[in-house]
């Protein structure tokens, strides 16, 4: 009686489930006490930021005298330089620098996967030329080079956008390249490869979707040093021009009153502080949730293969082990 061998098939390994993983990693970090307290400073700010122009009253209207005192004719925070409202043009003064500073963060993290990752999986002489790139980026000092570009071609919200994205770009393609070295190297990433699947469609299925955590972290990272950037900026007078309401120049313009009311500078610096307080702290919950959910869940283990289709082995292969 001839014996009948079971015919078995490899599976390509699934596409990751990322955003059952982001929901995951995300309810884990907001679990935490630094993810609320990060992720409230940060909501609180945004409300204010985005909500605060329907409630605050015109922030070019002069209401009384330069500096004059909170409570009185000017409003609740008093009144500014030229004896506007501080608290109209508070609430009227952060929904740029929030839309700026996101804008710089996505181009960030989209300009800096793509390097790191392609130097990561391609190696050899592409490898050194994106690196060598990124250390020639990473020598310049953010500030420097934003303000040179600024200097040399103009104060325009797109250039704000790039040259601030394009600064932080370096350090997020440092820290992808070096997650991504981890991804290409495992055993189904150079299985695909192998079996003549173009590398774009490797990177985008295969190995971008291991690095979830890393981006999500990054993505935090970098917003909260974008609104820093973009916030310094208006303040050199770079950014946002008056006598347009935006925080980073109300600092700068109310300073020299500070002794006469302080509000004009205090109220716009500590919703920066929070805000960059409360980004900073949730990217790190969001870290602290990753490491401590640890290789469970992650797509690059879902590698699996199909067992035999005899009906008397119904018993599928276990999960191969690195």
């Amino acid at each position: 009686m001839e014996a009948s061998t079971a015919p078995t098939t490899a599976v390509a390994p699934p596409r990751a489930k990322r955003g059952g993983r982001a929901r995951r990693i995300l309810g884990q970090a907001v679990s935490t006490w630094r993810g609320k307290v990060g992720l409230g400073l940060t909501l609180a700010v945004v409300a204010v930021a985005f909500l605060g122009p329907l409630v605050g009253g015109s922030p070019l209207e002069l209401m009384g005298a330069p500096f004059s005192p909170p409570g009185g004719e000017a409003g609740l925070l008093g009144g500014d330089a030229l004896g506007r409202s501080v608290l109209a043009r508070t609430l009227h003064g952060g929904w740029r620098i929030l839309l700026v500073a996101a804008a710089a963060t996505i181009l960030a993290i989209a300009v800096g996967a793509i390097a790191g990752v392609v130097s990561a999986y391609r190696g050899g002489k592409t490898d050194s030329f994106i690196m060598r790139s990124v250390d020639v980026l990473l020598g310049i000092p953010q500030l420097v080079f934003v303000l040179m570009l600024l200097s040399v071609i103009g104060s325009k919200t797109w250039l704000v956008i790039f040259a601030v994205g394009i600064s932080q770009a370096p350090q997020v393609a440092r820290v992808l390249r070096a997650a991504a070295q981890n991804v290409s190297e495992r055993d189904y990433v150079k299985a695909v490869a192998a079996w003549g699947v173009p590398p774009r469609v490797v990177i985008r299925r295969h190995v971008m979707p291991s690095l979830l955590s890393p981006l999500m972290v990054e993505s935090a990272l970098r917003l909260s040093f974008s609104i820093i950037l973009v916030s310094g900026i208006s303040f050199l007078g770079l950014g946002a021009h008056p006598p347009n309401p935006d925080w980073g120049v109300m600092i700068n313009e109310n300073r020299v009153g500070i002794a006469a009311n302080p509000w004009g500078v205090l109220a716009p610096a500590i919703l920066l502080a929070a805000l960059a307080v409360g980004t900073n702290m949730f990217s790190d919950a969001i870290a602290r949730s990753s490491l401590a959910s640890g290789r469970a869940g992650d797509p690059s283990l879902e590698l699996f293969v199909t067992s035999s289709t005899d009906p008397n082995d119904p018993q599928p292969l276990q999960e191969v082990p690195e």
